[in-house]
């Protein structure tokens, strides 16, 4: 009952706070305000959420910075769903954890707590994908930068000692970073590194047919129903990587105009393509499955089926877009928690135990993370009629439905796919687990602003039309200008007048008066 009241306190506070919202404010470079969202509206969340800890673990921004950092470092966000909004912040609060201050800069930790297998400073690579992709919404890009400097140069010139240890699409990341911050000279700087980064790919996991090969386990998804920690599977996850990041260096290399090398990655890339849709599509299945070391497909659907999509990999309107039909399916991914990390139909589904960081089934955040940023590339990027923007916001309601734990929020490493209990939820090490993304998420594919090389602005919401009355993201910092996209059915919420709106540095420069892609010129 106190929860309850404490919330429909939350509630009534952001009711008021919001109509004082919609008084525009001037654009500030320091944070703080945008242009219609106004950040003291938000720091209840950031009030709630130090009160929830003892906070045992301070690294570079402690709780009593964490709003300060916030205010100058984040777009603002705001809905009448109020734990999207609660999530949202939420997110943002525990990812600032993870900056820590080495003598050679800030590096994004895993865990909190020291891990034994984990490199110098507590790095773990396994997520430096994801921490890429989340961070690079936030103002101030030294975070992640030197994140990354560190992981490749950060032992005497050279990559940390264990880098290697787990798969990675850490050039297709710094690419997207690239189309949010335009920060050119820092790409062109970590290029060598990943072209020197997919050649030690290639010596370590190449097979003979082109194919790359991992143990489940260096893909962080150890248990799995297709291989085993010492088996040498070529798994769609680590194929679709190879073949992001060679798109990836191919587009760095037209940027610094060195044309053989660019010519050379496409190629590799489209090599691979070919591979992962004839050898590890199963035409009876309707799914891209693991090709086992024995060169037979494992016959068991797996949340890493859909990974190729993250990268935009499959040929459109070649039919594999059936695959998607297994994300509305109870006997495929769908369950009451969020999708799974393996077909529920499965007679081995969940049966490796639990406590064991087991991917037989069990909701995986980190998987989740893939599999939205894949849909939502669906529904961007192809034509097809498999799932729909219905199908996008029940799954992003169910991951913000799940990360709670004990009536408060939590993020940790996976969850009950019935139940929603966390299955290591009181262990210290799972707390503010920073394996996944979310916020990106809520930019790129649910408010639906998609990064892109040219100047135009593009945003295509993958809300329902009737879904919500308003939302609005502010304070986005994009190709160096601060980028407000609105909705307001009535045009009573914000004043701005009813539809669909975006403003660049306040100014606006598409309208319409319903939910649908814009382009600005």
């Amino acid at each position: 009952m106190l929860y309850q009241f404490k919330y429909k306190i939350i509630a009534l506070g952001i009711a008021i706070a919001t109509l004082s919202s919609c008084k525009s404010t001037s654009v500030s470079s320091k944070g703080g305000k945008g242009v219609v969202l106004q950040s003291q509206n938000y720091k209840h969340y950031v009030d709630y959420f130090n009160t929830m800890e003892d906070e045992n673990l301070k690294f570079a921004i402690p709780n009593d910075s964490s709003w300060a950092w916030m205010e100058k470092n984040i777009p603002l966000f705001e809905c009448p769903q109020q734990n999207f909004e609660e999530i949202y912040y939420y997110r943002w609060w525990t990812a600032r954890k993870h900056i820590k201050e080495t003598p050679q800069g800030y590096a994004i930790t895993e865990f909190l707590v020291d891990r034994s297998y984990a490199d110098k400073y507590n790095l773990i690579a396994c997520a430096v994908g994801h921490h890429i992709n989340e961070f690079r919404w936030v103002h101030d890009p030294k975070y992640i930068e030197q994140d990354v400097k560190i992981w490749y140069r950060g032992n005497e010139g050279k990559p940390m000692n264990k880098l290697y240890k787990f798969s990675s699409w850490t050039a297709d990341a710094l690419y997207n970073s690239y189309l949010v911050n335009k920060d050119e000279k820092f790409l062109l700087d970590m290029y060598p590194d990943m072209i020197t980064d997919y050649a030690v790919w290639e010596k370590d996991r190449q097979r003979k047919d082109g194919l790359f090969w991992q143990h489940d386990v260096k893909d962080g998804m150890e248990e799995s129903l297709s291989g085993g920690r010492k088996v040498q599977n070529a798994r769609p996850t680590i194929n679709s990587y190879m073949y992001g990041n060679a798109m990836a260096i191919a587009e760095m290399a037209s940027l610094k105009g060195d044309k053989e090398v660019e010519a050379k990655f496409k190629v590799k890339a489209d090599v691979l393509q070919e591979l992962v849709e004839t050898k590890l599509w199963n035409s009876k299945s309707e799914f891209f499955e693991t090709f086992t070391q024995k060169d037979t497909l494992a016959e068991v659907r797996e949340a890493i089926g859909f990974i190729p999509w993250y990268f935009n990999l499959p040929t459109k309107n070649k039919g594999f877009e059936k695959a998607w039909l297994q994300v509305k399916d109870e006997n495929g991914f769908s369950a009451p928690f969020g999708l799974t990390t393996a077909e529920r139909r499965s007679p081995r589904f969940r049966t490796h135990g639990t406590g064991t960081c087991e991917w037989d089934g069990a909701i995986w955040p980190f998987a989740t993370s893939q599999t939205l940023t894949a849909m939502a590339n669906v529904l961007n990027n192809y034509s097809q009629n498999e799932v729909s923007n219905e199908d996008y916001f029940k799954q992003m309601n169910l991951y913000v439905e799940s990360q709670y734990y004990r009536g408060r929020p939590y993020i940790g490493e996976y969850l009950d796919e019935t139940t929603g209990y966390w299955l290591m939820g009181d262990r210290e090490r799972s707390r503010y687990y920073n394996h996944s993304t979310f916020n990106d998420l809520m930019i790129t594919g649910l408010v639906g602003l998609r990064p892109r090389a040219d100047e135009k602005i593009e945003v295509n919401p993958l809300i329902p039309q009737d879904k919500w009355d308003w939302f609005c993201l502010d304070s986005v910092l994009y190709h160096g200008n601060i980028i407000t996209i609105l909705w307001d059915k009535t045009g009573e919420k914000y004043g701005k007048g009813k539809g669909f709106r975006i403003f660049k540095n306040g100014k606006e420069i598409a309208v319409s008066e319903k939910l649908e892609r814009l382009i600005s010129k």
